[in-house]
């Protein structure tokens, strides 16, 4: 599969604008990549279902009141459904006293997407080279890829992005440190060249075995969330609270739903959730 067919790029390109318009673990295989360092990767379709090339997803996290270690969870805003977390926090900002309010910016919620990518190189880790593996982002690379697919650079990028063959383009995606931080902003997509030791044949194989993005991560239910929010913020036993709501199911279809955002934060730059518990704990998971 040297090209994308147009109507596999017509469906990527669908999903994507009616995300922008409505706004079994494999966490292993998501790329780390630290500050310093540029990555070379080659995005790839999800060929099975084009529409889910793309996971964009919301996520709460912060420093356990009870343990101090990182806890961190999916919203369920990700699927268009109510989160005890997000109603939560928003109602200590609007109601709570000075102090409630000020613990509550603990709580950080952050915008991420998942993509499946061809290594070409890790200068961190080169035993990922030619190996698929998950691209994690936030907005700044959110927008480069949109530009390429239906923004300026789409006549002469397009389905180019998702191309293993020598009519295929390279991102490069570099991470600099700016303050705290760090920024993507001088990411971008190379010109069309072929992958050095990539043989046509071996193509379909790799467009084969990508990993179904909807199956990264394990959804909490609302039930969990209501009693993660107990243990690691209030730091209260749930289980002696009679008023407990038992667990309720959430179904996780998932395709990118319209999500309600109950209240306007201020985002930092990509990866902030990894970023804060990578300088509390020195670990990026």
């Amino acid at each position: 599969m040297s090209n994308i067919t147009s109507s596999m790029f017509d469906s990527i390109k669908s999903a994507l604008a009616a995300d922008n318009d409505n706004n079994n673990s494999a966490i292993g295989d998501i790329l780390k990549t630290p500050p310093g360092n540029t990555f070379t990767v080659r995005l790839l379709p999800y060929a099975k279902d084009p529409s889910k090339t793309f996971f964009h997803y919301y996520q709460h996290g912060w420093n356990s009141f009870a343990t101090g270690q990182y806890t961190s969870a999916i919203s369920l805003q990700t699927f268009g459904e109510r989160d005890p977390i997000a109603e939560e926090r928003y109602k200590i900002l609007r109601t709570g006293n000075e102090e409630e309010k000020e613990k509550a910016k603990a709580i950080m919620r952050s915008e991420k997407w998942l993509v499946n990518v061809y290594v070409v190189n890790d200068p961190v880790n080169p035993e990922n080279n030619g190996k698929v593996k998950m691209l994690r982002y936030g907005k700044q690379i959110h927008n480069i890829i949109t530009d390429a697919i239906e923004g300026e650079d789409a006549a002469e990028l397009g389905p180019r992005i998702f191309d293993l063959g020598p009519n295929g383009v390279n991102f490069r995606v570099k991470v600099e440190k700016q303050g705290d931080f760090p920024t993507y902003v001088s990411s971008k997509f190379g010109m069309p060249s072929a992958i050095d030791n990539l043989d046509e044949d071996k193509h379909e194989v790799i467009y084969d075995n990508v990993f179904d993005l909807t199956s990264v991560f394990s959804v909490k239910s609302v039930g969990e969330l209501k009693t993660m929010m107990d243990e690691h913020y209030y730091v209260r036993d749930a289980s002696a609270d009679n008023n407990v709501v038992k667990d309720v199911v959430v179904n996780t279809p998932i395709e990118s739903a319209p999500v309600a955002t109950p209240v306007t934060e201020t985002k930092k730059d990509d990866n902030e959730d990894e970023v804060l518990k990578e300088l509390l704990e020195g670990l990026d998971v």
